[in-house]
């Protein structure tokens, strides 16, 4: 029992909605958040990005922080707040041995833009963790992981093995981007922005938005959370993580990294392929993404495969953020008994699999992916709390 994770509380903030309940309207709806840039200074104007609907004064009178300081981290604390909210520990207190751990490339960039060329180590990735955790409050520590666009799902798999092998109570583990222009210049660069909203697994893709947001879940044992009379939310049943290092920015053809991360999850969980209700796919939009996870999902589930679906269409790529953040999507999905739509796909690619409509029906258990450069590619798997 001590090693069964259970999430008891979720927060989720995006270009789709701040809270869980502006969340879910969208994914049933298929809202989009993805439109053009309002609040970056840029001059990449003629790429639609995914912004949170909030500038960063109106995020930082709505959770009650200071309004100078990073969007990442006023995004941080309003996913926080809610997540704590949900599961009756708002301050943490009580609760001995309590950990924040949050994924993020970017840190405070959107600050650091602004003083350029001077530097302030406030402005770190870990500084906007530790500034989250102080503001908060109740956390004995905080720690910060950087894995690229797989770091919030990381961070969810560290926090689990911290509770699996006793070393704390409770975790609020995610992650948390904002856009900056050291951000979609990066992108630019790599030639896989696009300007048109994007179309994961068409064979019409050209690329990716870029969008913002974070997602934290809380994270017990199931012990800990019945003893305290908590209602646990679904369990975290399995995960994986792979390297294969084949490119700095590149996904092998076969998709080697995503196909040996989402076994590890399959195996850890206990469960067959066929056991899987639901895969949210990492589903970026680019040519290259697209086709490798493709041929990775092909290998596992052959034949058989379940619904899959790309909710980046909705929020843009969160990248840092992104694992946490479709992992509540994913969540949100199992309590409500729908599959989420995947919006712009028109055309089939004989290179990737046809996403799923829109449909309802029992989800006991799903799975995410989140893949970053460098081939670290991580799986979830959550299921049903019966």
């Amino acid at each position: 029992m001590k090693e069964c994770i259970v999430i008891t509380g979720v927060g989720v903030v995006s270009a789709i909605g701040c809270g869980k309940a502006d969340t879910l309207d969208a994914l049933r709806s298929g809202r989009s958040g993805v439109g053009p840039v309002r609040y970056l200074e840029t001059s990449l104007k003629e790429y639609p990005v995914g912004e949170v609907a909030m500038s960063s004064a109106q995020m930082a009178a709505r959770c009650g922080a200071p309004a100078t300081w990073p969007r990442t981290t006023l995004m941080s604390i309003l996913a926080i707040q809610e997540a704590l909210a949900e599961a009756g520990l708002r301050s943490m207190e009580g609760y001995s041995s309590r950990l924040l751990i949050s994924g993020t490339t970017v840190g405070a960039m959107d600050l650091t833009e602004k003083i350029y060329p001077e530097y302030s180590p406030d402005h770190s990735c870990g500084a906007c963790t530790d500034l989250a955790a102080l503001f908060v409050g109740g956390f004995d520590d905080a720690t910060t992981l950087s894995t690229a666009c797989s770091s919030a799902a990381n961070a969810i798999i560290y926090g689990a093995n911290l509770l699996r092998s006793g070393q704390c109570r409770c975790v609020v583990a995610g992650g948390s981007e904002s856009l900056s222009n050291y951000h979609l210049n990066g992108f630019h660069s790599l030639m896989i922005l696009d300007r048109q909203p994007c179309r994961p697994f068409d064979a019409n893709r050209a690329g990716l938005n870029l969008g913002e947001g974070a997602a934290y879940l809380v994270l017990e044992t199931l012990e800990g959370a019945l003893n305290r009379g908590a209602n646990p939310l679904a369990l975290l049943s399995g995960f994986g993580n792979a390297c294969d290092a084949f490119h700095q920015t590149a996904s092998s053809e076969n998709g080697e990294g995503a196909y040996l991360a989402m076994t590890e999850a399959l195996k850890r969980a206990g469960l067959h392929p066929s056991d899987i209700d639901y895969v949210n796919a990492h589903g970026t939009g680019t040519p290259n993404n697209d086709a490798s996870e493709s041929a990775a999902l092909r290998r596992v589930f052959g034949d058989n495969m379940p619904p899959v679906s790309s909710t980046k269409p909705l929020t843009g790529h969160t990248t840092s953020a992104s694992g946490s953040i479709e992992a509540v999507f994913c969540l949100l999905a199992m309590q409500e008994g729908f599959v989420p739509a995947q919006l712009n796909w028109h055309t089939p690619d004989p290179a990737c699999i046809v996403p799923a409509s829109p449909s309802t029906g029992h989800l006991k258990h799903v799975l995410t992916n989140a893949f970053g450069f460098g081939g670290n590619d991580t799986s979830l798997i959550l299921s049903a709390y019966e």
